[in-house]
């Protein structure tokens, strides 16, 4: 494993004990917060560039799902979309983070905008990359092969080809993946029982109206009109498979007043492949929609 992917993740960590295991976070920076809510496959190691870049002006926090990144990874426990949600509530309100500015992406929308609607007087603004808050209208027919129940199994646990395909799919400039972001990426993920929130998030995309994430997402999308008062923007690489157009299309009637970016040359690691301008556009959007007096956060 290239170890230089370490000097890229220049943060000190913290954990937030949750019953029996320990939620990890990175905590920088001082000023408004800014909370950066992750997706499947990655971890905090995704969103160093944007924490590198505002935590100089910004109390960044960035968790990692139980089972992912740096955070413990239970063999047996609830890896349910309602149970991410109920970890970042719990971190948002033990830390008393307030006047929050979210960002998400993939996974990370479902449970942020989850974990909003909980607390939605902690939530001032609202970012969203490549991501959904619905029960999903299609599953790629990539994602569904690796539901198969053995097959599946081995080639997201025991060859972690998951995250694997994900360093050349979800990027549309393969060259922004170099040798020390590719094992920055994979690095918590290096053995079959560090996988498994990989799978449980695989296994976790509801399918049917059966399925228990099924209410869960649908609860939340009906939920977000509640939301829809907050300053919103949207950053969205065209070029992503998975969370295709049609997923923007299907926020923005949630989020009529959104600001939109549509990246045309951008994946679905849409941070990876265009970190440089999306730095300047959340900088701008903040700006244009500073907190009101009082709500500066802590």
């Amino acid at each position: 494993m290239d170890e230089d992917w370490k000097s890229l993740y220049p943060f000190r960590s913290h954990h937030l004990p949750l019953d029996a295991v320990r939620y990890h976070y990175l905590d920088e920076g001082a000023g408004p917060v800014l909370l950066m809510v992750h997706g499947n496959p990655t971890w905090s190691f995704y969103w160093r560039n944007l924490a590198v870049a505002f935590r100089d002006r910004f109390r960044v926090v960035v968790p990692d799902h139980i089972g992912c990144g740096l955070s413990d990874k239970p063999q047996r426990y609830r890896y349910r979309l309602d149970q991410h949600v109920d970890n970042l509530v719990q971190l948002i309100e033990r830390l008393d983070l307030r006047s929050i500015t979210l960002l998400v992406h993939d996974w990370g929308g479902a449970i942020g905008l989850g974990a909003a609607l909980r607390v939605p007087d902690r939530v001032s603004r609202l970012v969203l990359f490549n991501t959904g808050a619905f029960p999903p209208p299609y599953i790629p027919f990539r994602i569904r092969l690796c539901r198969t129940p053995v097959l599946g199994n081995l080639a997201v646990r025991g060859l972690n080809l998951f995250a694997r395909a994900a360093l050349t799919m979800a990027v549309a400039d393969r060259r922004r993946m170099t040798a020390p972001v590719r094992a920055g990426l994979l690095a918590p993920y290096d053995s079959w029982a560090n996988r498994i929130a990989i799978q449980r998030f695989v296994a976790d995309i509801p399918k049917t109206v059966g399925h228990p994430t099924w209410q869960t997402l649908q609860a939340i999308e009906q939920g977000l009109p509640a939301l829809a008062d907050r300053p919103t923007m949207m950053i969205w690489g065209m070029r992503d498979w998975c969370f295709t157009p049609v997923c923007l299309d299907r926020l923005l009637e949630s989020f009529p007043d959104a600001r939109v970016h549509r990246l045309e040359d951008a994946g679905h690691y849409v941070i990876e492949d265009a970190h440089e301008r999306i730095v300047p556009l959340v900088e701008s959007f903040l700006a244009d929609h500073p907190l009101r007096d009082g709500q500066q956060g802590t």
